[in-house]
């Protein structure tokens, strides 16, 4: 019984993989059937037994997060472009759907997120593809590295983690404006609390992008003191590389802590556990994203 779950599973992950690759193509029924191999009178409803949303839901959710990530995160791109790859025929109706399921226009979205109503949102779609997006991690899957000590500039976010999007989006403006891109200068998460301490006023992160250069303000987005200098210290570090649903480090976090840590006979430093994006979503898909989270070790 347990075997063939897991070929279930199995089947039902590539068919979410191949939606990942290929949300700009016509994802019908026909062709999902095929990639789970199921009958296609039949995968409709194993879809939605399986996640809780219908096939047409999913793939529709899918494709609204890489459009609002594209409009907060990724200025480059018109709207109209980025409606027709969200699958609509006219940015009108891109505006109608965005604005009904988010509570507002694409374009105030790309000024100013409202985090909330898009966290609510998407909370189904990512309960979905945490059903099987889990990874079960061994101690094979973690190395002890030593890495050099990296200067940073850092910008802070204190608070409630439903307004991280807004911090985000700052922080992307200030390295581009610094050319501090992705490619050539890391990127860098450091946690100082949990992901969800008891008061959301306590949740705390650090954002990191690796530069020894000069810090400069960006005009008045960016307040001056915002972004400050600081450094990852080098040292030992247990090494644990996650592909795909690195929204959510957490359950990688807890491994390292509560299964590898205890057995290993280590001791971790004193610095927070951090994690460093190799890739990242939407430049991939999101099955493809790529982070290495680092614990510190003495």
């Amino acid at each position: 019984m347990k075997a063939a779950l897991q070929a279930y599973h199995a089947r039902m992950q590539r068919v979410l993989e191949h939606i990942d690759r290929h949300l700009d193509d016509d994802l019908d029924l026909d062709a999902l059937s095929s990639v789970a191999a199921y009958s296609k009178y039949h995968f409709h409803r194993q879809f939605t037994a399986t996640f809780g949303l219908s096939v047409h839901r999913y793939i529709k959710l899918a494709r609204m997060k890489r459009a609002s990530y594209r409009l907060a995160y990724r200025d480059a791109r018109s709207v109209t472009d980025i409606a027709m790859d969200a699958g609509y025929d006219a940015p009108d109706a891109f505006a109608r759907a965005f604005r009904q399921r988010f509570g507002q226009s694409p374009s105030s979205f790309r000024k100013s997120p409202d985090w909330e109503p898009w966290l609510a949102a998407f909370g189904p779609f990512d309960n979905a593809r945490s059903k099987l997006m889990q990874k079960t991690f061994t101690n094979d899957d973690v190395i002890i590295r030593d890495v050099p000590t990296t200067p940073v500039a850092i910008m802070e976010h204190r608070g409630d983690p439903a307004t991280l999007g807004a911090t985000i989006q700052r922080f992307i403006a200030w390295r581009q404006a610094a050319g501090l891109h992705p490619s050539t200068s890391p990127t860098f998460n450091v946690w100082r609390s949990e992901r969800r301490p008891a008061s959301p006023a306590d949740y705390s992160v650090d954002l990191c992008v690796g530069t020894d250069q000069p810090i400069k303000a960006n005009g008045e987005e960016i307040k001056t003191g915002e972004i400050k200098t600081g450094e990852i210290p080098g040292g030992r570090c247990a090494v644990l590389r996650v592909v795909g649903h690195t929204d959510n480090l957490e359950p990688a976090a807890l491994y390292l802590y509560r299964d590898w840590l205890p057995a290993s006979g280590e001791e971790a430093r004193d610095f927070p556990i951090y994690c460093q994006r190799l890739s990242l979503f939407p430049e991939v898909a999101e099955h493809e994203a790529v982070a290495e989270l680092f614990l510190p070790l003495k």
